[in-house]
């Protein structure tokens, strides 16, 4: 249907605020000029040019929306980028610095103190994460929660592995010990959308198992690292934990051509991760953790329960404006329900508090992205053009870093929106009568992370399962996609992932299993009880930790 942008264009304005109806609680007073970063425990001020960080959420003035300056950072420059990279090589010094030779107990130790004062910097990051990339008040202190949690799940699945690990084997004649080692320096790289608990996803099991880490922030989602950099400092030995600030085409290219970095531990985009691992001079030898695209699909059955559907692709598709890669990004719908179901979601989408981010109950928000609504836009347009109709009221009319969510119907595969991942507020609706046109667009599709199924029907839920399986990695059967919980493996097929992301697959990938072994003879049982017992070496040990 048409839709008259003007008057709604106005009303999207009217949802940024004036300087004066911001709460004074949220209010950040004075732009922080962090013009420092980590490097071999110390916080070096950064004498070069500093790059500005704007937020999303803009203040109307005389008619018009200003972006809030909330601060600036170091744009570190290649030479800057690479003397950090040597001192995670010498702090690391060929797995025989402090901290890969610390005991488990040790590191554990260390990282529950890093937690602590973490939590003190609570209300700064959670403020951060509100400003920086619009996250409402609810999701900003949902993700700072969830980020201890992952650490705290982390140390306890770190026992547990190091209990299973703490005993001798004897087979055919051979005494043998299996733990597991690090790999060497880390690059970690998390996403804007989760700034800190997808980073902290990699950067942790990265830490605890003993590796050096090079932490690049995301494109947005900086400055709430500022905050913890203290915590880096105090908590670890000098170089193990150090801070990579800058352009990424600038900083990251010299890193991964040096060929010393060992794993790259990143979340993005699979055209930046291919283009990272292609600089590695000796890619076989890094080692890659991706967490990547996605376009994952609901299918809703002729038989499904529609108010749990509605309430699931509404969540699905609009929590965080739809920016997760877990989040539903095309929804295949039987046309025998089609109406019904569009007409539930257009209401519930009316429904929906659009505002800034410490508004109470807001779930649309500004976009981080200073390109996204216009790119949205194109999606939208492009849809329109060849036949599809926006269904709810107001869809996709934008103003500044707000975009208002746009429900597309009928989208078919000439359509951008089709095959592009959206991430963002467009939701794309594709009617289907045979249960096997949208099995054939995941089979044909180039990403396989998660889909979800609604339907009550056994049999029809058992073959989608079935057909489903070897495409992606994650069925949910009348949910949403999701993550959680964190004990659940996180990974994908096709462009969607590399490696396994859970508790205790994370300790796994960024570590590798060593093996000490002697042969079974009495003068060897003497020397291995001896070095046991005087607790000459930290990888060779029965201690059991509680």
């Amino acid at each position: 249907m048409a839709v008259d942008t003007h008057p709604l264009k106005q009303s999207v304005e009217s949802l940024f605020p004036e300087e004066g109806q911001i709460p004074q609680h949220f209010i950040i007073e004075t732009p922080s000029r962090q013009d420092h970063y980590l490097i071999d425990g110390e916080l070096r001020r950064w004498e070069g040019p500093l790059q500005q960080v704007l937020s999303p959420v803009c203040t109307r003035k005389n008619g018009e929306l200003i972006p809030r300056l909330l601060g600036e950072t170091p744009l570190l420059s290649g030479k800057a980028a690479l003397e950090i990279l040597d001192v995670a090589v010498r702090a690391y010094a060929n797995g025989r610095g402090i901290w890969p030779t610390m005991s488990v107990g040790e590191r554990i130790q260390s990282v529950q103190r890093f937690t602590r004062a973490m939590r003190e910097k609570r209300d700064d990051i959670v403020k951060l994460l509100m400003w920086e990339i619009g996250k409402s008040l609810r999701e900003a202190e949902r993700e700072f929660e969830r980020a201890l949690a992952y650490i705290r799940d982390t140390l306890d699945a770190l026992k547990e592995l190091d209990r299973v690990s703490s005993r001798f084997v004897i087979q055919h004649g051979i005494i043998g010990q299996i733990r597991r080692a690090p790999l060497g320096v880390v690059l970690c790289m998390g996403p804007y959308n989760f700034p800190l608990y997808e980073t902290f996803t990699t950067l942790i099991p990265a830490l605890v198992m003993g590796n050096t880490i090079l932490l690049k922030p995301p494109r947005f989602g900086i400055l709430l690292f500022e905050p913890l950099l203290e915590a880096f400092r105090d908590c670890f030995p000098p170089g193990v934990v150090n801070t990579v600030y800058g352009d990424g085409e600038v900083v990251l290219p010299p890193l991964l051509a040096s060929g010393q970095v060992d794993v790259l531990g990143f979340i993005g985009t699979h055209r930046v991760a291919d283009a990272l691992r292609a600089i590695h001079p000796r890619p076989h030898r890094l080692r890659c953790v991706l967490g990547l695209d996605a376009k994952n699909p609901a299918i809703i059955l002729p038989d499904a329960d529609l108010d749990l559907v509605v309430s699931e692709c509404l969540s699905g598709s609009l929590t965080y404006n739809g920016q997760r890669c877990t989040a539903l990004k095309i929804l295949f719908v039987h046309r025998s329900i089609a109406a019904d179901f569009l007409r539930r979601m257009a209401d519930g989408i009316s429904n929906l508090k659009c505002g800034m981010p410490w508004e109470e109950g807001v779930t649309i928000t500004p976009l981080p992205e200073p390109e996204k609504p216009a790119y949205l836009t194109e999606l939208v347009q492009d849809a329109r053009s060849l036949g599809a109709e926006i269904i709810n009221s107001g869809g996709g009319v934008s103003s500044s870093s707000f975009f208002n969510p746009a429900l597309l119907y009928p989208v078919s595969p000439a359509m951008r929106v089709y095959n592009e991942e959206q991430f963002g507020p467009v939701i794309p609706v594709v009617p289907f009568d045979d249960i096997r046109e949208p099995i054939d667009y995941v089979v044909a599709s180039n990403y396989g992370q998660q889909a979800s199924i609604f339907g009550r029907s056994s049999d029809l839920l058992a073959q989608l399962v079935d057909a489903l399986v070897n495409q992606v990695c994650r069925i949910n059967i009348n949910s949403q996609c999701q993550r959680s919980p964190d004990s659940f493996p996180f990974n994908g097929r096709k462009n969607s992932a590399e490696g396994t992301q859970s508790v205790a697959d994370a300790l796994r990938i960024f570590s590798i299993r060593i093996v000490v072994a002697a042969r079974e003879t009495d003068a060897n049982r003497e020397i291995i009880t001896n070095i046991v017992k005087e607790r000459k070496s930290h990888f060779l040990s029965t201690d059991y930790m509680l």
